[in-house]
């Protein structure tokens, strides 16, 4: 399934000009390839001067804006398309593969991302009701970009010319944003991943311990436990979130961990294998194969090979 969302549908009336000024505060502080930290300590800067190939990554809560160019999110088997002035939630931590699809020298790829701390929209609520469709389908979603909120997204980049005002100014600038996004046509699946005891927000305890336990053996039973859910509800809350099961979820985890491990560690595949709870280095390297699309050793000459 691909979710895609144009640019085409937004109306005109002053968004070129705050979209050349986005773009013209990106190039000055995202000037070359890669993710750009900034002094806004939740803010980074993304660019691509050229299309990428899939990137996998454990994607924390966060919010990502483009200002130019297309990329293409996966999540399981599905697909997100968006493109400038359209955003991409992400409101639980979920493993995804992502490609830059539209870039140039002439005109890079340019994205902000901003972390989204779910203590703060939990403070949020207590003062601001959800509006829009009452859905708690995925922990991700895309939206258009509306003038309120590009005000907000525009006002916390600004703040990076003038260092001095980022301590007052940011977390102003930040909770006005999170506050658009719980008042957009979506700002109920932050609000319900917020709340205390809601099935949703209990899925979310379920994936922080995921990603704290992945190399462990999992017990479905134990985990639903855990989350006072019944094993039925687990398995149903669970996929409607992630698109995956918590045994696939797990995998994931482990997979992109096992990656990472190979590619900044000595440690043989069998080893690195056997660490991520794998109980043969075949089954590890079919695995790792249909995730990668190659096994471990050529995944790791291609990936040197890209990084020369």
């Amino acid at each position: 399934m691909t979710t895609s969302i144009s640019a085409n549908a937004l109306p005109q009336d002053g968004i070129d000009v705050r979209r050349a000024e986005l773009v013209s505060l990106m190039k000055r502080f995202a000037p070359g390839y890669g993710v750009h930290a900034t002094p806004i300590k939740d803010l980074h800067l993304i660019r691509s001067d050229h299309p990428t190939e899939d990137l996998h990554t454990v994607h924390k809560p966060g919010l990502c804006v483009i200002v130019e160019g297309r990329k293409e999110v996966r999540l399981a088997a599905e697909s997100y398309v968006y493109d400038p002035l359209n955003y991409l939630v992400v409101s639980v931590t979920l493993p995804l593969a992502g490609k830059v699809i539209e870039a140039s020298p002439d005109r890079p790829y340019l994205c902000l991302r901003l972390d989204i701390d779910p203590a703060q929209i939990c403070r949020l609520i207590a003062d601001v009701s959800p509006s829009g469709v009452r859905d708690s389908g995925r922990g991700l979603f895309l939206d258009r970009i509306d003038a309120p909120l590009l005000d907000a997204v525009l006002r916390l980049l600004r703040l990076l010319e003038t260092p001095d005002d980022i301590a007052t100014l940011a977390p102003l600038a930040q909770q006005e944003i999170f506050y658009r996004l719980l008042r957009g046509e979506q700002g109920q699946r932050l609000h319900e991943i917020a709340i205390p005891d809601t099935q949703t927000h209990r899925i979310s305890r379920a994936i922080e311990w995921l990603n704290n336990h992945y190399a462990d053996p999992l017990s479905i039973e134990n985990l639903a436990q855990m989350i006072n859910l019944s094993t039925s509800a687990l398995h149903h809350r669970f996929k409607s979130v992630t698109a995956m099961s918590p045994l696939q979820y797990q995998k994931q985890l482990r997979l992109q961990e096992a990656r990472r491990l190979l590619l900044s560690e000595s440690s043989d595949v069998s080893s690195i294998g056997y660490k991520m709870g794998y109980e043969s280095p075949s089954q590890f390297s079919r695995e790792y194969s249909r995730l990668f699309g190659a096994s471990p050793i050529k995944d790791l000459a291609r990936l040197r090979a890209q990084a020369i």
